[in-house]
């Protein structure tokens, strides 16, 4: 397992693999998933946080059934660009998947991404109660599409094939 960087991504990626993203949270993992094209995200069901251990015994078995061959995880950055305790917990939690899989992690900053993720639900008429179930997995779906845009845009878009 290793940190890269955005542009390193296409070497891992391809051969019908994905692309994942989460929105980690004291309470849930927000999780979603690129198409094979590397186009669109796609939410999944949150992973309800109990202790470590099951935590990532959940996610690597939903990175296995979707096939992904990397992950970004949205990185709390605070908005003066300056890294918190979120942030400290966002690697811990990396660090601590280090010995678990060989797959790749990306930072991704995250700032106002759960802001955009509940304007977007409001405006689908998602009712509070249901948007707060949804919530997480559609910051992961922001995280996620935000480096799918930019990946387009450094000329990636035919590396899947």
């Amino acid at each position: 397992m290793s940190v890269i960087t955005i542009e390193e991504l296409p070497a891992r990626l391809g051969g019908g693999k994905t692309l994942a993203g989460l929105d980690l949270g004291d309470k849930t993992i927000g999780v979603a998933v690129s198409d094979r094209g590397f186009s669109f995200a796609h939410p999944r069901p949150v992973i309800m946080r109990r202790k470590f251990s099951l935590d990532a015994a959940a996610l690597l078995a939903l990175l296995q059934k979707e096939n992904a061959g990397a992950v970004v995880l949205g990185l709390p950055v605070n908005m003066d660009g300056s890294e918190g305790p979120r942030a400290q917990k966002s690697r811990a939690f990396v660090r601590n998947m280090a010995g678990l899989t060989d797959l790749p992690f990306v930072f991704w900053d995250e700032r106002l991404s759960t802001v955009a993720a509940e304007r977007t639900l409001i405006e689908m008429d998602f009712s509070r109660k249901k948007r707060a179930g949804k919530i997480d997995s559609a910051a992961a779906a922001f995280i996620l599409q935000g480096v799918l845009d930019r990946l387009q845009t450094l000329g990636v878009d035919a590396w899947s094939k």
